[in-house]
């Protein structure tokens, strides 16, 4: 059995927003809600980015129109005693997408790590 740092993104749905740092936060905080009110503090919340396709620069993956913007977050998740990879992944999918029915999630990297490895702040 191993430990795996599991990677996913999420597309968060925001209505009636005018700006896209609002619409952020929005994103954050009601992820982070509905996280919390299943009992999943361990899961870590974050605005992903996107490469801009003209200067290749990163920024903040949220997208307005018509006052509804789509906010791309990412999700990390640390599994403990997983068989293998596949199994960290389906596991980390069930943890989180029960806690946020309806919202589109796609596992962009899975990592093995050691037992006993902390992260450093």
């Amino acid at each position: 059995m191993s430990n795996y740092h599991v990677v996913m993104e999420a597309a968060w749905l925001v209505r009636d927003v005018e700006d896209i740092d609002d619409a952020i936060g929005v994103a954050v905080s009601e992820s982070g809600r509905r996280l919390n009110e299943a009992d999943k503090e361990y899961v870590d919340v974050e605005v992903g980015l996107t490469d801009c396709p003209a200067c290749g620069e990163p920024f903040d993956s949220a997208f307005i129109a018509a006052s509804t913007a789509l906010v791309g977050l990412v999700l990390e998740i640390e599994i403990f005693n997983a068989e293998n990879e596949e199994h960290a992944t389906r596991i980390a999918k069930s943890e989180v997408g029960g806690a946020l029915r309806d919202v589109p999630l796609e596992v962009i990297q899975t990592v093995q790590t050691e037992e006993g490895e902390e992260e450093e702040a």
